[in-house]
């Protein structure tokens, strides 16, 4: 249950992470330099962006149908078994785990943005 609940959410996590930092950033560099908006305004068009454009129900989606195109089964649980405390708790552990995952995995656009925001520093 835990596995069947965490790998789709590791998916989810580095993309979600991983276009929200690249996104965020181009329009930071090229929306807020060319308005002259604050990095605040610029984060939150970032986030309207990622709330119109790259909706996080629809990642989840296709980050769950490829998942199960994968081969990742259902765990074979009774009715019972699934109203279990334990195996809520597994479920819930395993999408909190696996979307912090996912996160930390998603925030490889950082390494290619280091020198851009330096040179930006420098001519300011």
């Amino acid at each position: 249950v835990f596995f069947h609940n965490a790998l789709p959410f590791v998916g989810f996590g580095f993309l979600d992470n991983a276009i929200m930092i690249a996104a965020g950033t181009q329009i930071e560099l090229s929306i807020g330099v060319v308005l002259g908006i604050s990095t605040m305004a610029g984060k939150y068009c970032q986030i309207q962006n990622n709330l119109f454009l790259f909706s996080s129900s629809r990642l989840a989606g296709y980050v769950e149908a490829l998942a199960s195109r994968l081969g990742l089964s259902i765990p074979d649980l009774t009715p019972k078994q699934a109203d279990m405390w334990q195996t809520r708790l597994s479920a819930h552990l395993g999408k909190a785990i696996g979307v912090t995952i996912g996160c930390l995995l998603g925030m490889f656009p950082l390494l290619f943005f280091g020198d851009e925001e330096e040179k930006l520093e420098e001519k300011k």
